[in-house]
């Protein structure tokens, strides 16, 4: 197998398209041909050259066709978009995913950005043996760690929906009859994901998701990540070496998932005052939340803080906005408390205070907040935004 082409167009000494036939001739000893270049931007280069590298790195250029790719990739129903600068995943809901109303759950939203996330850095070549971890990250042992999650969900995507409703008459004459129900297979929702620089401690990762009938937006995300030492696990900033490694495959512009001003997304997390209204104590990781970065995969929060949530919002409200701040990693055998208060979503916090959001019973918000059970240090703060459930 060829060595991986080490992106060597970083300092502008070759073009995307001179990569792509040195990677062409050497097509029967790889797998995996790579190209990379610097933030800085080479004179005179074209959106097809970037498509043409990304295509490259993907295995399905036209040098390479199908042959670079797995079975795996072969049956994924993902790609790159033409400009190769995000990643497109279209996913059926499962009828393990969805929880009492049928319909997708918070938790499966959240895999599937993870997942389409995954498959994006892989289908550039990264994440090879962790979440989109660069070349680099790999032999210095870093790894991505999420600092901050933000998820909207507009409409919660069905596993089976009701396509039509018809009455069928006994005869013409007659008003009895019966209604008969037309039942089509679930939603098919598309995802679609990019990442771009943050700074010069982390990364962050926003995704648009899309009723793939319809076209719809059923929801947006957005997230930050920051690195982390394997071995110490202490965070790290990115080098610029790492950042040279992911930034070609970023827009060349910011792209937000959320480019409105003063949006959810944007909004600080106070610190849930004591007592809390609803609590749940000593919740246990069970072994499979553990991910391959060797702690508490950041979906299992989720879980965790819509276990405190009081059971009359779960029965009459469904999860519209969640946004997370994890501020420590889980172990294997560390034990949680999770805390819940009301919060007034406008008109000032009733941190602590039970009570609901002036003049409006329809939208629900709340604080909460995860702690370890032994030292009472503080792992995750977040907020949600509950509407008024459509029977």
């Amino acid at each position: 197998m060829a060595e991986m082409l080490r992106f060597c167009a970083a300092a502008g000494l070759i073009r995307y398209s001179d990569a792509a036939v040195a990677a062409a001739e050497c097509r029967g000893r790889r797998r995996w041909a790579a190209v990379r270049c610097s933030s800085r931007a080479i004179p005179g280069q074209e959106a097809a050259d970037v498509a043409a590298a990304s295509r490259l790195v993907a295995g399905v250029g036209a040098a390479g066709g199908a042959e670079g790719k797995g079975l795996a990739e072969r049956l994924r129903l993902g790609s790159l978009v033409p400009d190769g600068l995000s990643y497109k995943e279209s996913f059926v809901v499962r009828c393990y995913e969805v929880g009492i109303n049928k319909t997708a759950t918070v938790e499966t939203i959240a895999n599937l950005l993870q997942e389409v996330g995954c498959n994006h850095a892989q289908s550039v070549g990264f994440s090879t043996d962790g979440f989109a971890t660069t070349p680099t990250m790999r032999k210095l042992r870093l790894i991505w760690v999420t600092s901050r999650m933000h998820i909207e969900i507009y409409k919660y995507p069905a596993w089976w929906v009701i396509r039509n409703v018809h009455f069928i008459s006994l005869n013409s004459e007659s008003e009895v009859g019966a209604y008969v129900i037309v039942l089509a297979r679930g939603d098919v929702v598309e995802i679609e994901t990019w990442c771009q620089g943050e700074g010069r401690i982390g990364t962050r990762r926003d995704w648009i998701l899309k009723d793939l009938a319809t076209g719809e937006v059923i929801g947006r995300a957005t997230s930050k990540w920051v690195m982390m030492n394997q071995d110490t696990r202490k965070l790290q900033r990115v080098s610029d070496e790492v950042r040279e490694e992911y930034l070609v495959f970023c827009p060349r512009t910011p792209r937000l998932s959320f480019p409105e001003e003063n949006n959810g997304s944007l909004k600080k997390i106070p610190k849930l005052a004591d007592p809390a209204q609803y609590s749940r104590l000593g919740l246990v990781p069970r072994r499979a939340d553990l991910d391959m970065n060797q702690h508490v995969n950041n979906v299992t929060y989720i879980g965790w803080v819509l276990e405190s949530m009081p059971q009359e919002i779960i029965d009459t409200h469904e999860l519209q906005t969640i946004t997370l701040d994890y501020r420590r990693e889980c172990q294997h055998d560390d034990a949680v408390d999770s805390l819940t208060s009301s919060e007034f979503a406008e008109n000032g916090s009733t941190n602590g205070i039970a009570t609901t959001k002036p003049h409006d019973q329809e939208l629900q918000q709340f604080l909460h907040f995860l702690k370890s059970s032994g030292t009472g240090l503080e792992i995750n703060r977040g907020r949600t935004e509950w509407r008024k459930l459509i029977r």
